[in-house]
């Protein structure tokens, strides 16, 4: 009788483990799901308002084609030595998932940088987001945009931290899960951004 009780507890605090990790990755999903909203919002604004200038420069006075492809292409590089990171989790490589991710880490810290750097020029020439509403929600976009990247840099530092110090255990596995679509997902809407925003206003 004890050791059915005993058993039943533990299959009871086993389901319930597993249904905590489930509830986890369908939360996270929701939660992309809500940041597609967001981010289809700030496309559909910056549509509107690609034209408003108001006598103002518009993107092919404002961008440099090939800094921005420097920008894009250090993201890419990212997605990948993610994908690496991923690899190693994979195999139960702890070291390996731990360099991986610091690799990742600096490719998002130099896209970051880059942005940064962007926004600081156009800013100093003159072209800040209160120049124009087209510079207005060309700021809100990509800066929603770079802020969930920096975001997603914090959480690597964490992830970097708790792999190291825990181990590739069950829950290390499902954060690192959830930020690998968190990163890729950056990685797609950078692919729109540069897109629509960069190429398009170059034609």
């Amino acid at each position: 009788m004890a050791h059915a009780a005993t058993t039943h507890a533990h299959g009871h605090g086993h389901d319930h483990g597993h249904d905590d990790g489930t509830k986890t990755t369908l939360g996270f999903w929701i939660y992309l799901m809500s940041d597609c909203l967001i981010f289809a919002t700030l496309f559909a604004t910056f549509g509107v308002l690609a034209n408003a200038t108001a006598g103002g420069p518009g993107a092919r006075q404002l961008f440099e084609l090939p800094y921005v492809l420097g920008e894009t292409l250090l993201l890419l590089a990212s997605s990948v030595t993610f994908g690496m990171a991923m690899l190693g989790l994979h195999t139960q490589r702890q070291a390996q998932v731990i360099v991986w991710l610091a690799i990742t880490f600096a490719f998002g810290a130099g896209f970051v940088g880059m942005e940064v750097n962007e926004f600081a020029k156009l800013i100093a020439d003159g072209a800040g987001p209160h120049t124009s509403a087209y510079l207005s929600a060309y700021f809100t976009l990509v800066g929603t945009h770079g802020l969930h990247v920096t975001a997603g840099l914090l959480w690597i530092a964490i992830m970097m931290h708790q792999t190291w110090k825990f181990g590739l255990i069950g829950a290390i596995r499902r954060r690192l899960a959830c930020l690998s679509l968190f990163w890729h997902f950056l990685d797609l809407v950078w692919i729109c951004v540069f897109t629509f925003v960069y190429l398009r206003g170059m034609l």
